[in-house]
């Protein structure tokens, strides 16, 4: 043990960096962290002060109920209304002061719909630049029964059908 001098410095630096992660630790870390499992339990009350912006899918049926006859038989019938159209709840609240905007179909639809390998076969995709000139979407389609096109009839599969 006469050179056992390079071990102890070994140990030395490892309890040094030891002291300095717990003690890291105890600075960084937020003391509710782990309450609830790995993850700052005072998020909840950070979350839940918070104002509400969305409103839900029901709160659109109270007004928009064609829209909901529409919707109901298309491809988007699953898709809620804040999806594409935003937080809603300052409009539920009150619709006479708070006017949602629509969407640029043009910018929307690609964000779903853009071609891409990762996407299942099945899905609805277009080459936005190939299929439509940069036109806005709804040019042809309706957003709300997008099978369907801006002039009520079945779109074409020429043009993409979805």
């Amino acid at each position: 043990m006469k050179d056992a001098g390079h071990l102890i410095r070994v140990v030395v630096v490892f309890a040094i960096g030891l002291v300095l992660f717990i003690t890291a630790r105890a600075v960084l870390v937020p003391k509710s962290f782990g309450a609830y499992g790995h993850y700052r339990a005072d998020s909840l009350k950070d979350i839940a002060s918070r104002p509400i912006s969305f409103a839900g899918h029901d709160a659109c049926l109270d007004c928009h109920q064609e829209i909901f006859d529409l919707k109901k038989t298309g491809k988007h019938a699953g898709v809620n209304c804040e999806a594409c159209h935003g937080p809603l709840a300052a409009h539920v609240a009150d619709c006479t002061k708070v006017v949602p905007q629509k969407p640029d179909t043009a910018v929307l639809c690609i964000k779903c719909h853009e071609a891409n390998s990762a996407k299942p076969k099945w899905f609805p995709q277009v080459n936005s630049k190939e299929h439509s000139g940069g036109m806005a979407c709804n040019t042809c389609h309706q957003a709300h029964k997008p099978a369907i096109d801006s002039g009520g009839n079945p779109s074409s599969p020429a043009k993409g059908g979805n």
